[in-house]
């Protein structure tokens, strides 16, 4: 039960990150977004670590893993959904983070062969790259101009959260490590490495508002802060593909907060092709099954893992 909450609650956080991001952009570049999300998230765990006396790895292959991590589960993402959400609705972006579950199980099979998967998961995924297709609707003349690249961003930030469930799955969750240590590696080597880069990526004019400095504390503290805590206890309960699933919940908080909040639109294409890759994750993580029986889906990523 506990899990269960912890899954539902970072859907909750992660979809309104979205909008975070979004008004952050309001006053401050997309550079700066990450920037102040790292910070305030290394932060808000550092304190965490401190009261729970969480110990840091001693082991330089260990800090070598989180580099890795670091680098493609936070750095290159989030600056691709920050940098997309200039370009395309924050409705939108949370729709495309929905993916992720596809690209996932592709990698997790293909790259690190944590998982098999089943017909009806290959199915899941044939169907999840048609929705993609959709959402995408490269039949729209507008699919030429900026929006086509902030859609290709936020395939390339879903392609690298599918990269790094899979390598922490094969390289870090098995090892002896309290959740709130892995959160704290992952998440403050990513600040370090954001404020190395700060005069490339985080110089620039800033406009304060309450609005966006609130939006930023809260997509530091919450979204990139307390809720790494619980995605690295669901991930070593359930596994990189279901841990993944969090994204049935992050796009319907994203695009109701996006409609409610901002007024955003969505055309035709966007909720349908929505749908379709809702589907395709049923199939992906054996919520619904078509073609194979029930007790012959994945073999477990923990059965598949050495020590």
């Amino acid at each position: 039960m506990k899990v269960a909450l912890q899954f539902i609650a970072m859907g909750l956080v992660w979809g309104a990150s979205f909008l975070f991001m979004k008004v952050g952009l309001e006053g401050v570049s997309f550079g700066q977004v990450v920037w102040a999300r790292l910070v305030f998230g290394a932060i808000t765990l550092a304190i965490i670590a401190l009261i729970t006396r969480s110990r840091l790895p001693r082991e330089p292959i260990v800090w070598l893993h989180f580099v890795v991590v670091a680098i493609t589960y936070c750095v290159l993402p989030y600056l691709l959904f920050a940098w997309a959400e200039q370009y395309v609705s924050s409705s939108l972006a949370s729709i495309y983070n929905a993916v992720t579950p596809i690209t996932t199980a592709i990698l997790v099979t293909l790259a690190f062969r944590v998982e098999k998967l089943n017909r009806d998961q290959v199915l899941g995924v044939a169907i999840g790259v048609v929705g993609v297709i959709v959402v995408v609707g490269p039949w729209q003349v507008a699919a030429l101009t900026g929006s086509l690249w902030g859609q290709l961003a936020c395939l390339g930030a879903v392609t690298c959260y599918g990269f790094s469930f899979g390598y922490i799955r094969k390289f870090i969750s098995h090892r002896q490590m309290p959740a709130t240590t892995i959160a704290v590696m992952n998440i403050g080597v990513a600040a370090v490495i954001m404020i190395l880069l700060t005069p490339v990526l985080a110089v620039g004019p800033i406009t304060f508002s309450w609005p966006v400095l609130l939006s930023l504390l809260a997509l530091g503290a919450l979204g990139t802060g307390v809720v790494y805590i619980w995605n690295m206890n669901v991930l070593r309960a359930w596994g990189p593909t279901a841990t993944s699933g969090v994204t049935y919940v992050t796009p319907v908080v994203g695009v109701a907060l996006g409609i409610l909040i901002l007024h955003e639109t969505l055309s035709w294409n966007e909720p349908v092709g929505a749908l379709i890759v809702l589907a395709g994750i049923l199939l992906t993580q054996q919520r619904v099954r078509l073609l194979t029986r029930r007790g012959s889906g994945i073999v477990a990523a923990s059965e598949r893992v050495a020590p």
